[in-house]
């Protein structure tokens, strides 16, 4: 009659029809769910845990659905060149005693470092700069470990800027002596690894790394601070960071041996990446005449020097009476009474401009010649002009430290 009827026999029908449909889609959802709980068990594990979401396990091929801790054992040429020369490397605290108007209590000066070469019986030898230890009261090595030991200095030359300092041998493991490498062989663009302890022992055994900027290369150094330049060190250039504190540390080729000696850094705002290191072919005949001597036994002649060209053009010409056009060469100022110059009849204003066929212009040129060329006992034909003449002579080199 157009008006639906609660009681009809169609509305029961249609009731059984859709609990059925219910039920079979219910049941279907149950079975679905366990086949994904079984073939994807991950799925279920980490819910309502915050924990587990964040974690991610690793699984093995085996099955096993245990979590893992990830740890990479790296390593590489430069790990094992720092593990094998950082044990070597020490802290050295430069203590001095403090003025007679303040408390006059021994107080730390400076840090730097130095590296440990040598083991003969019950001492240990340690190189490093001259101006790490300059003016010490007493020298302190920290070692890799933190251990603190009292330090004795072998000798020091100002010169090369090189020390070597000795401790006792008790505690100190060979693996903890150094390997030297050779300088000569270094390559530009070589990488090398600079260890040390910049800006103090809280940063000790620090490793920067960089490359072989240049060899061979040269640096003027003012010994006495008078503004004028007393010696050019040679030195290898490095772009490995070197900071206050990398002093007397190591410079490591990638075999783990050391190449040099840190020495100096370029300090200026506007350059970056400029250290050097003392080559260790350089070093090592420094430290043997430290070792043995407690100074660097060197030729010397007996005088007095001074740049031609530092002398006014009337003088060279009027005092000096050089021949026109010559204005370089290195006038004695004054010869040592019974020294090797005055047995080989040299006078003050003579002018040296010659060493066995070798033309020097300067006093570094000639300094070098006799340091890197010559030896106490050694004779050396030298050439000057006397008066505007030539002359030739042979002088027989003597210790400097008995001038």
């Amino acid at each position: 009659m157009g008006f639906y009827d609660d009681h009809s026999p169609n509305r029961h029908r249609g009731n059984r029809g859709g609990r059925s449909g219910f039920l079979t889609g219910l049941i279907g959802g149950i079975i679905g769910a366990v086949l994904v709980a079984l073939i994807f068990p991950g799925i279920f594990g980490g819910w309502g845990n915050e924990a587990g979401r964040n974690n991610t396990s690793i699984e093995t091929n085996k099955g096993n659905n245990t979590t893992q801790s990830v740890s990479l054992d790296v390593t590489t040429d430069v790990t094992k060149a720092v593990d094998k020369a950082g044990k070597s490397v020490v802290g050295i605290t430069n203590i001095q005693t403090s003025s007679f108007w303040s408390t006059g209590q021994s107080q730390e000066a400076g840090v730097g470092s130095g590296v440990i070469y040598k083991k003969a019986g019950d001492t240990v030898y340690i190189v490093t700069n001259h101006h790490v230890v300059e003016d010490a009261n007493q020298l302190e090595v920290t070692l890799p470990d933190g251990t603190k030991v009292a330090a004795k200095l072998r000798g020091s030359d100002v010169w090369t800027d090189l020390a070597v300092v000795e401790i006792s041998s008790q505690g100190i493991g060979n693996n903890q002596i150094s390997e030297f490498g050779d300088s000569d062989a270094l390559k530009i663009g070589e990488p090398v690894l600079a260890i040390g302890n910049p800006l103090g022992l809280q940063f000790s055994g620090s490793v920067t790394q960089g490359i072989i900027s240049g060899v061979n290369r040269t640096v003027p150094v003012d010994i006495n601070k008078d503004g004028i330049p007393d010696w050019n060190a040679e030195v290898i250039q490095t772009d490995a960071a070197i900071n206050p504190g990398n002093s007397g540390g190591a410079l490591v080729n990638i075999a783990g041996q050391i190449v040099g000696i840190n020495s100096m850094k370029i300090a200026q705002s506007a350059v970056e990446g400029i250290g050097f290191s003392i080559p260790i072919n350089f070093v090592v005949p420094i430290i043997e005449d430290l070792e043995k001597y407690g100074e660097v036994k060197r030729p010397a002649m007996g005088v007095t020097l001074r740049n031609v060209s530092e002398i006014a053009a009337y003088h060279q010409q009027q005092t000096l009476k050089l021949p026109h056009g010559v204005t370089d060469g290195i006038m004695i100022e004054q010869v040592v009474p019974n020294s090797p110059a005055e047995k080989a009849g040299l006078q003050e204003l003579d002018v040296m401009f010659e060493l066995d066929g070798e033309k020097v212009s300067d006093v570094l040129e000639l300094r070098k010649y006799l340091y890197n060329h010559k030896k106490v006992g050694d004779s050396m034909t030298v050439k000057y002009y006397r008066g505007g003449k030539k002359h030739e002579t042979t002088v027989k080199l003597t210790d400097e430290t008995r001038m």
